[in-house]
């Protein structure tokens, strides 16, 4: 059951008070950072709530509950797929999505850009790397995102904003945190590297969720994608 929009915007309220707080503590501006609602499983309204509300992108794990979503929704947003992405499923999401962050193969560069064609639009994407090397997360090996960089960047229907990545867990609180910590630190030095060598900027960082957005906001994230801290749970 959704909460009371009132309830969702005291969270909302709450939430961007720590990214604010996270921000001051590493000399960053509040407004290099935004923030992403993810309404993966909530219903329609969710998304209504995040536009009266004033935030400008939700986020969606599941192509077809993202597509099923978006007709049912008048809401002025961005949609953004943040979930693992099956090529088979490119041209779909390609169709209905604003942007794509999981993109983490050269077989899943083709399909999009080939869409992307069809459609004529250019697609925004985000490429996905395993920067915590954890064998449980989707995403590119850290040692393949400069190939993979410069396939992305040959797409000429793709346009790279940056890149994504999820943190591991840990057995411990402490062991989660400083799993974060590192992951969202290697995300940032890989961007800076990779930015660096191929001459684009790679502005977007999206790291970061309800449980570690203030780590990836030190390392310097511009995108926390955060869903149970604004609805609760699922």
């Amino acid at each position: 059951m959704l909460l009371p929009y009132e309830d969702f915007a005291r969270r909302a309220d709450a939430i961007r008070g720590k990214i604010n707080a996270a921000c001051a503590a590493a000399g960053r501006d509040p407004s290099e950072v935004e923030l992403l609602a993810v309404t993966k499983t909530h219903p329609a309204a969710a998304v209504e709530f995040v536009a009266r509300y004033g935030l400008h992108s939700v986020g969606e794990s599941r192509v077809q509950e993202g597509v099923d979503k978006r007709a049912q929704s008048t809401a002025a947003v961005r949609w953004e797929l943040i979930g693992h992405l099956q090529s088979n499923k490119a041209k779909l999401a390609a169709q209905h999505f604003d942007r794509i962050q999981s993109v983490d193969s050269e077989k899943l560069l083709n399909h999009l850009d080939r869409a992307a064609a069809e459609l004529g639009r250019t697609l925004p994407v985000l490429l996905q790397i395993n920067a915590g090397n954890d064998p449980a997360k989707f995403g590119a090996e850290p040692a393949d995102a400069p190939r993979l960089l410069e396939a992305a960047l040959s797409r000429k229907n793709l346009r790279v904003d940056g890149l994504m990545t999820i943190a591991p867990l840990g057995a411990t609180e402490a062991e989660t945190e400083a799993h974060a910590r590192r992951t969202f630190d290697h995300l940032r030095a890989l961007r800076d590297d990779l930015a660096t060598r191929c001459g684009v900027p790679l502005r977007e960082l999206s790291m970061g969720m309800t449980g570690d957005f203030a780590p990836a906001v030190a390392a310097g994230s511009t995108l926390v994608r955060v869903g149970t801290a604004l609805f609760g749970a699922r």
